[in-house]
């Protein structure tokens, strides 16, 4: 649907010539880009047609779509006002500032959230956070990162909200405030392992954020209580985003990383700044940006020596090991697993680790290692961690076991052996289809590409025919 004509889009014509993408071409791209975030689309070359010579408008996330398009035939972002439709978008650089000040930083956290809430429960409001679907860019982290490698915590974070003189009912902060937030975030932790990102109870993540958390940052508190609300808030935005990477709304995903790493400052917690680096690093490297993932999982290593636990420094050790993986460069991934491996040795269950990272122990080094040794082409290896980290149950961690499963199926088809790879294979098509989650459905497209030599044999088409119904099945 589109709103009224403004005259011919010079811009949007310009560009799709110099990226040489016709108008049908264009089209196609747009739905398929709807398609991965559960949107029916059925554009055509006509539609293009109307937006480049009559200046129509297309509504919702569209706009988006049309400049994520372009910017991959071109192989940069591509903002909105390049392709002339920069006044569609209702805040462009929403989530995107990484304020200095504390009080700045409430406002720009709390905005995203109201916005976020907002346009999708405006009209035609579409699926959790397609209205922050603009255009991911790794370079949006640059300032994020380097004003928290230079300053990780803010000096006193106390707030007091003058009251009126007839105002007689006020309302501190407590300590048991942030403990509630907390436990929303562990509870909402396990939703989002057991059933992905898209589920419907992952979805109440920013409704907590914007309902719960947003009054209690505007309140009065103590520094102390400050602080601990500032934690808790900054594990709920970093979830959030999460759940947007997970369910493949990568432009929401980086606008919340960026406010979680923002809150975690002000709640002077340094090994929870790490963890959010960390997840911006999965992500990059997910998204083709190696080196920078490389960056982000050093930036997370760099500060947290001798303030993190060694639970906690294995895994940003495991991280940096996938982003070398990632970029090719065998003998620092193989340094980085060493290093994980062997803070993981250190660790002890008395530890005081935090609870966000109790996900985490060697079946997760081992299905990690496992990939990063898909990515470095040795096969062999892939399988030897695959083994490892299936042998131990995952219960609760149900997308990670259908992603390991996937990983396996690929591992044992480029050994020759279909009889597994097919067993493995039909495994996480269970899963998958279990599941809301389009990182899984995308693993599965890369182990059907894998399987493509075996088509001739019938149990290999069976499990793609399978596999196909997961794949378009809504996230």
């Amino acid at each position: 649907m589109t709103v009224s004509p403004r005259g011919p889009n010079e811009r949007l014509g310009t560009l799709l010539t110099l990226a040489q993408i016709s108008n049908a071409g264009l089209a196609r791209r747009v739905n398929d880009l709807g398609a991965q975030r559960g949107l029916t689309l059925r554009y055509d070359k006509t539609s293009v047609a109307r937006w480049v010579s009559k200046g129509m408008v297309p509504q919702g996330p569209v706009p988006h779509l049309i400049a994520t398009a372009i910017g991959g035939k071109l192989g940069r972002p591509v903002p909105l006002e390049e392709i002339g439709l920069g006044d569609t978008d209702p805040a462009p650089e929403l989530g995107l500032a990484f304020p200095r000040d504390v009080s700045e930083a409430v406002r720009s956290a709390t905005d995203l959230w109201r916005v976020d809430l907002d346009l999708r429960r405006g009209p035609g409001g579409g699926r959790w956070s397609d209205s922050l679907a603009g255009t991911f860019s790794v370079a949006a982290y640059a300032t994020p990162v380097s004003r928290w490698l230079i300053a990780p915590a803010d000096g006193s974070v106390a707030r007091e909200v003058p009251l009126s003189p007839t105002d007689t009912s006020s309302y501190r902060v407590g300590h048991s405030d942030a403990a509630k937030l907390r436990e929303a975030a562990q509870e909402a932790r396990r939703w989002d392992s057991k059933y992905g990102g898209g589920d419907w109870r992952s979805s109440m993540v920013p409704e907590c954020l914007r309902v719960e958390a947003a009054p209690l940052l505007l309140a009065s508190y103590s520094d102390a209580v400050g602080r601990a609300l500032f934690g808790a808030t900054a594990e709920l935005t970093r979830l959030a985003g999460w759940m947007a990477f997970d369910t493949g709304q990568h432009e929401a995903a980086q606008r919340y990383y960026i406010q979680a790493l923002r809150l975690a400052r002000a709640a002077a917690d340094v090994p929870l700044g790490g963890y959010v680096l960390a997840s911006m690093s999965l992500q990059a490297g997910y998204r083709g940006f190696a080196e920078e993932a490389v960056d982000l999982a050093q930036a997370a290593l760099e500060r947290n020596r001798g303030l993190a636990t060694a639970r906690t420094m294995s895994f940003f050790h495991l991280v940096e090991a996938r982003a070398q993986a990632k970029a090719r460069n065998a003998a620092a991934c193989a340094t980085a697993l060493g290093a994980a491996e062997s803070a993981l040795e250190r660790a002890r269950a008395g530890d005081p680790d935090p609870a966000w990272i109790d996900f985490y122990a060697y079946d997760r080094l081992a299905a990690d290692a496992a990939e990063c040794f898909r990515d470095l082409g040795v096969p062999s290896k892939v399988r030897q961690f695959t083994r490892e980290a299936l042998a131990k149950p995952t219960e609760g961690f149900v997308r990670s076991h259908g992603l390991r499963l996937v990983v396996s199926a690929m591992a044992e088809a480029e050994a020759g052996n279909l009889d597994a790879a097919v067993a493995a294979g039909e495994r996480a098509v269970e899963v998958a289809g279990r599941i809301s989650s389009q990182r899984s459905r995308e693993y599965v497209v890369e182990m059907l590409r894998r399987l493509e030599p075996f088509q001739g044999e019938r149990r290999v088409r069976e499990l793609a025919e399978r596999a196909r119904a997961v794949i378009v099945a809504p996230a």
